[in-house]
């Protein structure tokens, strides 16, 4: 498992406190399963696809999916992030959709909710 990537003890001691308790039987490794989760996210990876050295996949879809619904991440990039200070950098995402040419539309058959609060056009 050398040539996995896996958290740092610093790292994990960092965001334990935000883990949801175990109940009953014990969870299998946090450091292994989270590093996981992280590999495969990072890698725009199929769960699936996993190195086997990380657990079942099936540990490491379940885990994510569940502390995704209790908010576990969204509460470690938070406290993670507010305790990063004030960023020496700022990034700005160039992505942008296309919108199908029917889209402008919408509104005007009323098939899309004005919420702009512009005045109507006859």
């Amino acid at each position: 498992m050398s040539e996995l990537w896996l958290l740092s003890e610093a790292q994990m001691r960092r965001i334990e406190p935000y883990f949801p308790l175990s109940h009953g039987i014990p969870r299998v490794d946090d450091r292994r399963i989270v590093s996981g989760i992280i590999f495969v996210i990072r890698n725009g990876l199929r769960w699936r696809d996993a190195p086997p050295a990380y657990g079942p996949h099936k540990t490491i879809y379940n885990r994510f999916i569940r502390w995704s619904r209790l908010g576990v991440f969204n509460r470690i990039f938070a406290e993670l992030a507010a305790k990063g200070g004030k960023p020496d950098q700022l990034m700005i995402d160039a992505t942008h959709l296309k919108a199908h040419r029917t889209a402008g539309s919408l509104l005007k058959k009323g098939l899309y909710p004005d919420v702009s609060g512009a005045p109507k056009v006859a």
